[in-house]
């Protein structure tokens, strides 16, 4: 989720970063680099396929998003048809869209997940800084960490994303802590392959979270002092 246009907010009103804003800051371009090389070689402009939202795998993150906000799926099929015509998505990305969507839905029915919290703003007055998890799921009576994600690859900055966006639900919620792992859900941009991530523990992804907390603030004075 974008940050909000307000801000994240300590309880006395003091504006602080976000989760993504604090990892862009350090954030290891080499997977967009060789991304974009892969572009210019198959003779396409990466400027143009980065700027399309009509891509298989970010459909499907859509309906995915439709349906984990409660609507029907006689809704989501009119709504997708609308979005189709009106964006003139082509037919062939359209049915690999709802293949992701429905290999997403063969995931849930699977695990049994249940959606208790979504796309919650949070703000840790411990450290700093706030976030949008995209939310938190129930499995097997345990509480877990869902986030959905749209590209090719999933990379080391996604692991830390969601290790802090656990932190800021454990620190507002302590009566009610993540004890069930996270789960990362990719889907494709050109096939919209669904791939599932599960991870029991991302105690590393967090101690590197706190590291890129502390030399943001440290960036911001050195930049300060170079100007």
């Amino acid at each position: 989720m974008p940050t909000p246009k307000s801000g994240y907010r300590l309880k006395d009103g003091t504006r602080v970063p976000g989760t993504t804003t604090i990892i862009g800051r350090f954030k290891d371009s080499g997977g967009l680099i060789h991304w974009s090389w892969e572009q210019g070689r198959d003779g396409l402009d990466y400027r143009v396929t980065r700027d399309s939202a009509a891509d298989a795998g970010t459909l499907g993150h859509w309906l995915v998003e439709q349906h984990i906000a409660g609507l029907a799926e006689n809704e989501i099929t009119a709504a997708f048809q609308q979005k189709t015509k009106t964006e003139k998505i082509e037919k062939e990305i359209a049915d690999k869209a709802i293949k992701a969507y429905q290999s997403y839905r063969l995931w849930e029915k699977q695990t049994n997940l249940k959606i208790v919290a979504q796309e919650m703003l949070l703000v840790s007055e411990t450290h700093k800084f706030g976030g949008t998890p995209d939310a938190v799921g129930e499995i097997d009576g345990q509480l877990c960490l869902v986030d959905w994600k749209t590209g090719n690859a999933l990379y080391r900055d996604h692991l830390v994303q969601v290790a802090a966006y656990a932190q800021l639900w454990n620190e507002n919620n302590p009566d009610r802590l993540i004890t069930g792992g996270f789960h990362i859900c990719r889907f494709s941009k050109a096939h919209g392959d669904f791939a599932h991530h599960y991870y029991d523990e991302l105690d590393d992804a967090w101690q590197q979270f706190l590291l890129f907390r502390k030399a943001y603030d440290l960036d911001k004075l050195l930049k300060k002092r170079a100007a």
